[in-house]
């Protein structure tokens, strides 16, 4: 049986500012067409379907002709819900779907009621092989102040939840061994340690209490993770698929893909690494203006989205427009100014006790809010202005 491992979808997402969607049925597109060229059996999503609650309309729909696409041409679907989605909404009309190969674990109730493949077979309703069985249980996000006493955690911790609703599994997989061979597959929405962050995740607890420990997935034939947003690794049968697309800058260098998972009679479970196009690259580039718009070392952001620091000692003047000029998708621009420390060391106030006279205060607030001296037609100006106040004031 072959699975394809995918996460965080985050559908309906933006980028700083650019909306996706289109980025997004592109990723569909190429899905689809691995479905059909690699013999899916089962695509896993294991959570953040949405990026969040409350969709968009558009963004339901493509949610929709996703799983009708992915059906279709000859796989089910196992979905189970993430932090940013809202369990009750996305798992509506759960056992309608399920007639049509979309099978959607979303309720704690459910998390030890897995989905049956007859290994050999690519449809739970077709009978045994004789093979055994593939069992698919989805774990769906576990907010331990929610789900605790339902679970009969000791503690409202993730390690207590998730603790809980893995022995439920154990304890059904165990049931379903004493009629035959049962090879189980987890789909889990949580943070595993030693699993590598990203910019673009929700924490799920604060100072990262909400680490479970790897070995609560021992003993399945393989665990899907959902959360992080990087493709990894941490055991050779427990791994993070991440999210299809890149969405932070701290992913600039991440290979966006999902896996194939071959689960064969006996146990055996074979992994392959699978990669998604890009429809747009991301760059972080770091220099003075002078040399970000004129060194050819930076000729292939000019297509790309742009996350550009400036380090020049003052702060250029109309920064983003001559920026946007060579890099016309820059998204970010921040300033870390090098060769200057003696002047952003000094405070504002200390800025304005050392102000001469008028003119020195506005100077310095000018200098304070942009982080640039005023330039001579700025300085006259402004002189002009604190002229025919004074004037005015003398009239009166």
């Amino acid at each position: 049986m072959r699975l394809l491992h995918t996460s965080d979808w985050h559908l309906g997402r933006s980028f700083h500012g650019v909306g996706m969607l289109d980025a997004q049925r592109n990723f569909v597109d190429q899905l689809v067409a691995l479905v059909e060229s690699a013999s899916v059996d089962v695509v896993l999503i294991a959570g953040d379907v949405y990026d969040r609650a409350l969709p968009g309309l558009d963004v339901v729909k493509l949610l929709d002709e996703a799983l009708v696409r992915i059906t279709q041409a000859g796989a089910a679907v196992v979905l189970t819900s993430g932090n940013h989605d809202s369990a009750i909404r996305l798992g509506f009309a759960s056992r309608l779907l399920e007639r049509g190969g979309v099978h959607l674990r979303t309720h704690v109730e459910e998390l030890d009621v897995p989905v049956l493949f007859p290994l050999g077979v690519n449809d739970p309703k077709e009978g045994s092989t004789g093979l055994g069985h593939v069992a698919i249980y989805g774990i769906p996000y576990l907010e331990p102040r929610l789900v605790a006493e339902r679970l009969g955690a000791e503690n409202a911790t993730h390690f207590d939840v998730t603790q809980a609703a893995v022995e439920r599994i154990r304890k059904d997989v165990q049931k379903r061994q004493e009629s035959g061979p049962v090879y189980p597959v987890v789909l889990a929405h949580t943070f595993a340690s030693g699993g590598v962050t990203s910019e673009s995740e929700r924490d799920l607890s604060i100072g990262g209490l909400g680490a479970v420990p790897l070995d609560l997935f021992e003993g399945f034939a393989y665990t899907a993770l959902g959360h992080l947003h990087g493709r990894q690794e941490l055991a050779p049968h427990v791994r993070y698929s991440g999210s299809p697309l890149a969405y932070s800058f701290s992913e600039a260098k991440h290979h966006k893909g999902a896996w194939l998972v071959d689960l064969n009679a006996g146990g055996a479970v074979a992994v392959e690494e699978v990669l998604w196009e890009a429809p747009k690259a991301l760059a972080t580039l770091r220099g003075t203006l002078e040399e970000l718009l004129e060194s050819d070392e930076h000729a292939w952001a000019e297509n790309a989205y742009c996350q550009i620091t400036l380090t020049d000692a003052q702060r250029p003047a109309q920064a983003m427009d001559r920026v946007r000029a060579r890099f016309p998708e820059t998204l970010v621009l921040s300033f870390d100014p090098q060769g200057a420390q003696a002047r952003t060391s000094t405070s504002y106030s200390n800025r304005l006790a050392a102000a001469e006279d008028d003119l020195g205060v506005c100077c310095g607030f000018l200098e304070h809010v942009r982080g640039r001296d005023a330039n001579e037609a700025e300085e006259a100006a402004l002189r002009d202005a604190l002229e025919a106040v004074r004037l005015q004031e003398a009239a009166q």
